[in-house]
């Protein structure tokens, strides 16, 4: 059965794969499955129908057959366990790019997303301006360790997996590539995943929906 999964009908992010529906499409053409998009409006993702597959609100659902699914890492989970391709079939080495996944979006995203805040939501206190450094620190450290982590390997634990998807969409995030000059061996990480195959078809999919919401406008 083909899964169906919901992306902004006029995503924010200028069509650059950073909204949260991209490693969803990403994760979907690594494995090569096909997938239908519902687009949907920031109305309709606060009406019933939304909030009934998504409780807060947000993007991106999954829905194959009587499967619903939310959180873009749980997602990418589920469709990992089920195609080959993005876990290791090795049961030691599946259970560390699980903790990879994990990594990302628990240790590695709240630092990035933090600086992003106080930017865009506390830009104007009047605390701002000290707290910044404050919170630059914070993501210089994580992206230091992870260096040291990574070292001169291609991937976080030996093939691409999972793992490095959903780490590398972190890095992708604004408030960490504009650090990623200071750790060459992270941006030489980041552009290998972008210079996939599946990055790239997951990148045109979503620019062309943002490109076809400009016509429209």
């Amino acid at each position: 059965m083909t899964p169906t999964i919901t992306a902004f009908e006029s995503s924010p992010d200028g069509g650059r794969g950073l909204a949260r529906e991209f490693p969803v499409r990403w994760a979907l053409e690594e494995v090569g499955q096909a997938y239908q998009v519902r687009l949907v409006s920031f109305a309709e993702m606060k009406q019933p129908a939304h909030l009934a597959l998504q409780p807060f609100g947000q993007i991106p659902t999954y829905e194959e057959g009587d499967l619903a699914l939310f959180e873009s890492a749980a997602i990418i989970l589920h469709i990992a366990e089920r195609h080959p391709g993005l876990l290791p079939v090795d049961p030691n080495a599946r259970a560390r790019a699980i903790a990879w996944m994990f990594a990302a979006k628990s240790t590695v995203e709240p630092v990035v997303v933090e600086r992003e805040v106080a930017k865009l939501v506390e830009g104007e206190k009047s605390w701002t301006e000290e707290r910044l450094p404050i919170v630059e620190g914070r993501i210089r450290n994580r992206l230091a360790q992870l260096s040291t982590r990574l070292g001169d390997a291609d991937w976080l634990d030996g093939e691409f997996s999972a793992g490095d998807l959903l780490m590398i969409n972190v890095l992708r995030r604004p408030s960490a590539a504009v650090l990623l000059d200071e750790f060459p061996n992270l941006a030489a990480y980041v552009a290998r995943g972008e210079a996939r195959p599946a990055f790239k078809r997951a990148f045109d999919a979503q620019r062309a929906v943002f490109e076809a919401s400009q016509s429209r406008a």
